[in-house]
């Protein structure tokens, strides 16, 4: 069974969905899926930056608060988030995320369910 340590692969450096600042993601795995998952990502968003607002087809997202705090905006609702919130971002749904701390790291895990895989 293959197991990875997402704290000691290498994060590429983005401006995540044209948000604010460059967050770091983690391909945890993607390629190597076979269920109907499309990616697992770990995220790291450092204070006040941001995943810009951007819709999905006919997919969905679980974002996974592991540490830290924001604003999490699905489908123009924004609700406060922290640690141990889980988040679904639904099929053809909008949604955004901000680190609104000046000092803490928002840590996440990000997975994408695709139908028909």
């Amino acid at each position: 069974m293959p197991i990875k340590n997402y704290l000691k692969l290498k994060p590429e450096l983005t401006a995540c969905h044209d948000g604010e600042g460059q967050v770091k993601i983690v391909n945890v795995y993607e390629k190597e899926l076979t269920s109907p998952l499309n990616f697992v990502h770990y995220t790291v968003l450092p204070p006040l930056t941001s995943i810009g607002a951007h819709t999905h087809g006919d997919d969905e997202e679980l974002y996974i608060v592991l540490a830290g705090e924001g604003v999490m905006t699905v489908d123009g609702t924004e609700s406060a988030v922290n640690e141990g919130d889980v988040i679904l971002n639904p099929p053809f749904g909008s949604h955004a995320l901000r680190n609104t701390s000046d000092s803490e790291e928002l840590k996440i895990l990000v997975m994408e369910a695709v139908k028909g895989r």
